[in-house]
């Protein structure tokens, strides 16, 4: 692979993993104009995050089999087909309810550049470059926070909120014809791969038994949950708390979104000197200590907006670290079930996004302690899951070694 191959096959990949945190925060700023447009309230309209995470953690249980059974770009061309119609139904919506059937439509066309792009990562690259491509590809979907609620922000002053999603089709037509003319196939078919639902169960269930995947699964699936309830409540703390314009929310969402950017290049130095086992431990150590310090501040009112913005991008800053290290984790075993394991791992993210967001939308008080308190929560659960599981680790290994010291005295 040559280095102008090499970034071109970056840049498609994370373009692909773009697609759904494009959809996510490019219509962000619309939540006040959508809600008042289909007379409903905010809470509604957060309902359609809502449901666009839960569609995202369906549709990745459906793609994992289908990238290992027919390849990887087929199913990738059914699913980008299916989101940019999903799309075009968005943008003339005429009420909440549909909006949020369409966003769930959507998502399970988008989630197929997700799974995929992990699956290539998988297919193209050795096993021990894995986290610093992740670390690459993270910089591209970190990038999307930073352009996607801004450009929202302008589009939905000048044109309305129906033309973000007008924009996101035309954004998924160009994809489409890059990845026909210059992204490898990966992996062929393997016609071997059952579509029936006993071998899919049993190939998910394959995956699920191997302790490293099962770990970091829930250690990153937990951990990076925490922007999303971010993404849910930023919105109604900035617009409506502090009285932001939608273009004022767009910038100060890209400036936290720089958080993420910073860090996941600082993560492709530290893998120089540092295993990815030790940065996930010292990262969820300092997210779960800046969380409980936003809880409590947010809770005595010690924090003006700007205060609240710094700790947060502090906060933030973790997500460059954890989420590429634990998605290199997951998949590192694994080569024939690739597929099936970047679904389950991916599959398990959007679904506590959709849970924290729901949280976020359920708890919602007019304050910024249900958006904080999740965010927090999210950090401290994934500690606490790598806690125990290194316990475990160390009981299994002394049991383990008590078995062989009585074998060798009988």
């Amino acid at each position: 692979m040559t280095r102008k191959q090499h970034f071109i096959i970056i840049l498609l990949l994370g373009s692909l993993a773009t697609i759904s945190p494009f959809s996510i925060d490019m219509y962000l700023p619309g939540f006040p104009a959508i809600a008042e447009d289909l007379n409903t309230s905010i809470e509604q309209v957060q309902l359609s995050l809502t449901s666009y995470l839960v569609g995202i953690s369906v549709g990745q249980l459906l793609y994992g089999p289908l990238l290992d059974r027919y390849g990887r770009k087929t199913p990738l061309y059914a699913g980008l087909v299916v989101y940019l119609l999903a799309s075009l139904a968005c943008a003339f919506t005429m009420s909440a309810e549909s909006l949020i059937a369409m966003r769930f439509v959507q998502a399970i066309g988008g989630c197929a550049g997700m799974v995929a792009a992990q699956a290539l990562v998988r297919d193209l690259f050795p096993v021990n470059k894995t986290a610093q491509v992740f670390s690459l590809i993270t910089l591209v979907i970190a990038v999307s926070p930073m352009i996607a609620p801004t450009v929202g922000g302008y589009v939905t002053a000048a044109f309305g909120w129906h033309a973000v999603f007008l924009i996101l089709a035309g954004i998924t037509a160009l994809i489409l014809v890059a990845i026909h003319f210059a992204l490898p196939e990966g992996k062929q078919p393997d016609h071997t791969m059952s579509l029936r639902p006993k071998p899919v169960l049993q190939n998910f269930l394959a995956v699920l038994r191997q302790p490293q995947f099962l770990v970091y699964a829930l250690v990153g699936g937990v951990a990076t949950a925490a922007p999303f309830a971010y993404i849910a409540g930023s919105a109604n703390v900035f617009m409506n708390i502090y009285h932001v314009s939608e273009q004022a929310y767009g910038w100060i969402f890209a400036f936290l979104a720089f958080a993420m950017i910073g860090t996941t290049q600082l993560n492709h130095i530290l893998l120089r000197r540092f295993t990815s086992q030790q940065i996930i431990n010292f990262t969820l150590f300092y997210q779960t200590a800046v969380g409980l310090l936003l809880v409590v501040g947010s809770w005595y009112g010690w924090f003006g907006m700007y205060s609240l913005i710094l700790l947060m991008f502090v906060f933030l800053t973790g997500q460059g670290l954890t989420n590429p290290n634990a998605t290199a984790l997951s998949l590192a075993p694994f080569s024939k079930h690739a597929g099936s394991a970047s679904a389950l791992m991916g599959s398990f993210r959007m679904a506590m996004g959709g849970l924290v967001s729901a949280a976020v939308s359920i708890f919602h008080n007019s304050t910024a302690l249900p958006m904080l308190s999740v965010m927090m929560a999210c950090a401290l659960a994934g500690l606490v899951i790598l806690l125990i599981s290194k316990r475990d680790a160390r009981y299994r290994a002394s049991q383990l070694q008590v078995e062989e010291d009585t074998s060798v005295v009988m």
